[in-house]
């Protein structure tokens, strides 16, 4: 089974010249650095704008950082929102963290789903689906065409290309999605693309979606492998309820903030993302928070039903939690992979 890391950096705006507003960064790059030496397999960083607190905004920025810092951890995007960027432009400059860390890129990819950020671009939400459809396809294109091309589209075209640098994974670095909703799982599965799934579902509903995925990819022709999905959960590793119930108020004021940026004017976003539910209960049932043996109890939950890989958010940088999670949960998993293969 593997572990990789799932979140962002914030950085601290002030016009106070002694608050250092990088150190936020520094502490997010110095955290991943330690979770390659215990372990951990990837670290996938989102991309947001416009939030007030300082997520991350140039998420390939930071990942060249990561890799010129590190040497095996793998560099996730989860996700960049291609309906924002010129595609050719992103093609480059993912090729380019590719290249540059040795073929460690997985590009996850999305449509986004926070009212807030389309209306900042001024892009009407309702376009994202065929920008983002656009976009794959012009990347894609990008990085598997050894020859010039053209391309005409509806929002997006180019006269005689050639996207440098090339990518060294071949025919490209993985794509991700992250999706929720049935038809949007099965068009991942219908493009071959991997799988991200969020950190808010319950574990059934998780379950349900994995299902989905691996049904599709297998009626597509593509077969299945388990870690081509990357479910995301919060983990927390408690000594006391008093600490687990600690944790679950934070997480809720940090839904509550979430579904707060992210709503639409008429407060009907569809996204699956949003469809959480806010009580302590499903907190509880959908995150790894608790003593080892809890969180070991959840992850066979989701072992049991063929699930190889999560992607953890810590909801920040603590290193005692990263360490104990480590030290005192990976190993009952060590192998798991390998022994259900030979089984």
């Amino acid at each position: 089974m593997k572990f990789g890391l799932f979140g962002a950096a914030t950085a601290q705006r002030s016009n106070n010249p002694d608050v250092d507003s990088s150190a936020g960064f520094r502490d997010y790059i110095d955290y991943v650095i330690e979770a390659e030496t215990l372990g951990y397999e990837s670290v996938f960083i989102v991309e947001h704008h416009f939030t007030g607190f300082g997520q991350v905004s140039a998420t390939l920025n930071l990942l060249t950082w990561i890799g010129a810092k590190t040497s095996t951890i793998r560099l996730g995007t989860a996700v960049l929102v291609l309906p924002w960027h010129n595609p050719v432009l992103l093609a480059e400059q993912a090729a380019t963290v590719d290249l540059l860390s040795g073929g460690r890129l997985d590009f996850g990819v999305g449509k986004g789903y926070r009212h807030n950020e389309y209306e900042g671009f001024r892009i009407p939400m309702e376009e994202g689906q065929a920008r983002f459809e656009e976009s794959i396809d012009i990347i894609t294109k990008s990085w598997v065409s050894n020859e010039r091309f053209d391309f005409r589209g509806k929002f997006w075209s180019y006269d005689g290309i050639v996207v440098e640098p090339p990518t060294i994974q071949r025919p490209h670095p993985p794509f991700w999605q992250g999706a929720g909703h049935p038809d949007s799982i099965r068009r991942v599965a219908a493009r071959g693309h991997h799988l991200l799934l969020d950190q808010f579902a319950s574990i059934d509903e998780t379950v349900r979606r994995f299902n989905i995925y691996r049904d599709a990819m297998i009626a597509n022709g593509f077969g299945f492998n388990p870690l081509q999905v990357g479910v995301a959960r919060a983990f927390f590793v408690a000594d006391s309820e008093a600490e687990k119930d600690a944790a679950i108020e934070r997480r809720m004021v940090a839904q509550k903030r979430l579904h707060d940026i992210s709503q639409r004017p008429d407060r009907n976003n569809t996204a699956s993302i949003m469809a959480f539910s806010d009580t302590r209960e499903a907190n509880e049932e959908a995150t790894l928070f608790g003593t080892p043996d809890e969180i070991i109890a959840k992850i066979q939950r989701l072992r049991d039903q063929g699930v190889e890989y999560i992607l953890l958010n810590g909801g920040g940088t603590s290193r005692e939690n990263l360490r104990r999670f480590a030290s005192e949960v990976m190993p009952a998993f060590k192998g798991v992979a390998q022994r259900r293969a030979a089984e």
